[in-house]
């Protein structure tokens, strides 16, 4: 089938801000298609959901050419999916390190591309990465973590390039700290730390993120591309 809304991927939607980022434009009368490794344990109404592991390029490749075939068209990209690992450099074992730059880097990379290939038809395509505050502010205990996303910053701004042609924009969005599953586990002390080295020193929010992807995706912002924005005055 075909749809005449906009179809808008998001990754790594079974929870967290992915999962709001489903609710968010549905809202706004998007068609939205999501993914994860695990199915989500809730539905809704204008959303299709596909169990599939970001890193894995069949897997990808399968997804994309149904995605293709159901709705006739892709507008907007939100590669929201992404691990993180908090452990000092000695501590820290390559098992981690690969899934890390797996899911971020190889994962990134593999949507990214095969967005553009489906965008391309209609010379019209947003694309939105996720890259992290951890990078320009230098967190210890977060080295690959940091590093991963530091490719995502170069990955942007390079496809930004190779893509403007094809009428595609890529930027990313770098967020704070939001107070998720994985962040509840650190900490006080340490979290208060990193947070008073904001301009604001507080937790982002689920809404703040959605802001910034909004801008990216506006049809007035064809003109912006591979732009990063941090939040919280990194």
């Amino acid at each position: 089938m075909t749809t005449d809304s906009p179809v808008t991927l998001i990754t790594g939607t079974r929870k967290g801000i992915g999962r709001f980022l489903v609710g968010h434009y549905l809202a706004k009368g998007h068609t939205v298609v999501g993914c994860s490794r695990e199915n989500p344990d809730w539905q809704a109404e204008g959303y299709a959901h596909y169990r599939a592991d970001v890193a894995d390029e069949k897997a990808v490749l399968a997804m994309f050419s149904d995605v293709g075939k159901r709705f006739g068209r892709l507008d907007h990209l939100i590669n929201n999916a992404g691990i993180a690992s908090m452990n000092h450099v000695l501590l820290t074992p390559m098992e981690t390190v690969h899934a890390v730059l797996n899911t971020n880097v190889v994962g990134t990379f593999l949507f990214c591309r095969e967005a553009a290939r489906l965008m391309q038809k209609r010379k019209h395509g947003r694309i939105v990465n996720f890259s992290t505050v951890a990078t320009p502010l230098k967190l210890e205990g977060e080295a690959v973590y940091a590093a991963s996303k530091a490719a995502i910053v170069s990955l942007t701004e390079v496809l930004a390039r190779e893509l403007a042609p094809l009428g595609i924009t890529v930027n990313a969005v770098g967020p704070t700290p939001v107070e998720t599953d994985l962040i509840r586990t650190v900490p006080k002390e340490k979290m208060d730390r990193l947070l008073s080295r904001q301009a604001i020193p507080r937790f982002g929010t689920f809404e703040d993120i959605a802001n910034v992807i909004d801008f990216y995706l506006r049809p007035e912002s064809g003109f912006v591309t591979g732009q990063n924005l941090y939040l919280g005055g990194v």
